[in-house]
């Protein structure tokens, strides 16, 4: 037991000396970090950039996309949560220590120079700051600072709508310096142009678009003020078909067969084929308008505009063709209501006043008479009552135009929406935006 206590006391004793030498250690380099940064701010003015007087400052950038979208086409914009990285090397920041890198949070970004970059075409742009500002600055021992950014960005996106619901875009997001000509600060990109903008897989899911790709690039542009650098990334977008497809092709396509069932009605059938040709004209009416609802109040007609508006000219040709079918049918009374007036029923009165009479003078002569004038006037009724056929009438028949119709609407239809598709669909999406 004896021994046991001493071999007790000294473990006791050496985690004692353990524990207080790393205590110490982190003491002491805390003591060392807290020296090396108000060493590195003693005498530093941020206002001014590095370099100043004797070089260009140089601003690397990568961007990584954690979410894109969603994508408006009322508002031509695209929103796109991004981790925006920027690099630069700022020699007044140089220090020695056990450490070649100090991670530092954004309370430091305050007291340093950091780049001005705005983003040109952005609408709206949000720093988050939940639960505190999601900024991040690494410092290496030559000066070489790494500061990251979390940001929410809705940028304008310009879109060509002419084949839309088949077309594609190229959304650009372009930043640069606000204040510093190409002669200060230069942007490039980390990575080369294409490695710069990556977008994570969970992120690039769309209701309404395909994200097909991204690129990278620079441009300059010049001003009164001198020559300016501007980044830009692309990002690529082909609409899903899927939607409209249901919402306003189909309903168009069976609208139009609707509207050609009415040839294979007689053309007696005047309210059901009344009924057939106003019902799909208003109904073309209604999807025309709800399909434009989705879509800016762009001067120009869209691929879709152009199938609805076919669509509403075979809808509107039916009915044009029942009203011709109408005009040139000959009326009879089966379907208007109307008696032609009989030649031979004229004679049916004065037959009978004649038989009132001869039977009257038959009853004061003889019966024998009575009964040989009672014939032949039933004889002769029966014969007035009897009505031969009218050659001429017809009834339920079908139109030489309506036979026609029957073939030559189906197979216009068919042609035009073998043309559209083929045209719409084989080609190679013209991506709108993109250089």
């Amino acid at each position: 037991k004896i021994n046991q206590n001493k071999h007790c006391d000294v473990w006791c004793l050496t985690q004692e000396v353990t524990g207080s030498s790393k205590e110490a250690e982190i003491n002491d380099n805390i003591t060392i970090f807290t020296r090396i940064l108000d060493g590195l701010l003693d005498g530093y003015d941020y206002r001014l950039r590095p370099g100043l007087g004797e070089k260009v400052t140089e601003i690397k950038t990568n961007i990584f996309v954690t979410s894109f979208g969603p994508v408006s086409d009322t508002e031509m914009e695209y929103t796109i949560d991004v981790f925006f990285r920027q690099s630069w090397k700022d020699e007044r920041l140089c220090f020695k220590g056990p450490m070649e890198m100090l991670a530092l949070n954004n309370l430091l970004a305050s007291n340093i120079w950091t780049p001005d970059t705005f983003f040109l075409n952005g609408k709206k742009s949000i720093a988050h700051n939940m639960t505190t500002p999601n900024k991040l600055l690494r410092l290496q021992d030559d000066g070489t600072l790494l500061y990251t950014m979390r940001l929410t960005i809705s940028a304008e996106c310009p879109m060509q709508l002419e084949d839309f619901p088949m077309d594609a875009h190229a959304c650009p997001l372009k930043f640069g310096s606000y204040a510093y000509p190409v002669s200060e600060v230069v942007y490039t990109w980390t990575k080369g142009a294409a490695k710069s903008v990556v977008v994570a897989e969970e992120g690039s899911r769309l209701n309404q678009y395909h994200l097909i790709g991204q690129s990278a690039g620079t441009e300059d542009i010049y001003t009164s003020r001198g020559q300016y650098t501007v980044m830009m990334a692309h990002f690529y977008l082909k609409r899903k078909i899927g939607y409209f497809v249901i919402q306003t092709y189909m309903p168009c396509f069976m609208t139009v067969i609707l509207s050609q069932v009415s040839f294979w009605l007689n053309r007696e059938s005047v309210p059901a084929r009344t009924v057939f040709g106003v019902t799909t004209v208003l109904t073309m009416t209604t999807l025309s308008i709800s399909a434009r609802n989705s879509l800016p109040k762009v001067a120009y007609a869209t691929a879709m505009d152009w199938f609805i508006a076919v669509c509403y000219a075979f809808v509107f040709s039916a009915l044009i063709e029942f009203a011709t079918v109408n005009y040139f049918t000959k009326r009879s009374w089966a379907w208007d209501g109307k008696k032609k007036k009989d030649p031979l029923a004229l004679s049916k009165k004065p037959n009978n006043t004649c038989s009132a009479g001869v039977n009257y003078t038959a009853n004061l002569t003889k019966d024998a008479s009575i009964s040989t004038i009672s014939n032949s006037t039933a004889v002769q009724l029966k014969a007035s009552e009897t009505k031969a056929p009218d050659p001429k009438k017809t009834y339920n028949s079908v139109s030489k135009i309506d036979k026609m119709s029957r073939i030559v609407f189906p197979v216009l239809f068919g042609t035009f929406n073998l043309v559209y598709w083929a045209t719409y669909l084989n080609r190679e999406p013209v991506i709108k935006g993109a250089e």
